[in-house]
């Protein structure tokens, strides 16, 4: 996912700083669109692991909810990237909200995996090593 941010950056100075640059479109397209179905992929499975060892879900406090709060963005992410894709033509609005969203998801995905690498110390190491 940070390096489908990071191949959008080109992409945001040609349209909104009108600097040259390179943007390797097809790349991008297919970093983000696995980013996005693995960060998806893994809120799902991080709810069904919590319901099956913990036997409740949403205990897990600011976790779950930065988790849950990423999936609209997420699925912002995967449908304005594929209509881009799709239907290419010259736009400035739809990137800009794409990338800031994208952005937003990014800093609270760093913000979910520390809540995670915490949860995991807090619990499951105390339990196992404690």
């Amino acid at each position: 996912m940070l390096y489908a941010w990071y191949s959008g950056v080109p992409r945001f100075r040609m349209l909104h700083l009108r600097q040259k640059s390179r943007f390797n479109w097809k790349r991008h397209v297919r970093a983000g669109l696995t980013g996005s179905i693995v960060m998806l992929t893994g809120i799902i499975v991080g709810l069904v692991v919590v319901n099956l060892r913990w036997y409740t879900l949403f205990v897990t406090d600011l976790h779950w909810k930065i988790g849950l709060l990423m999936v609209p963005l997420l699925l912002f992410a995967i449908g304005s990237g594929l209509y881009m894709d799709r239907k290419k033509k010259k736009r400035k609005a739809l990137p800009l909200a794409h990338g800031i969203s994208n952005t937003v998801m990014i800093i609270l995905a760093m913000i979910q995996a520390y809540t995670g690498i915490r949860i995991y110390i807090d619990h499951v190491y105390y339990i196992y090593f404690g």
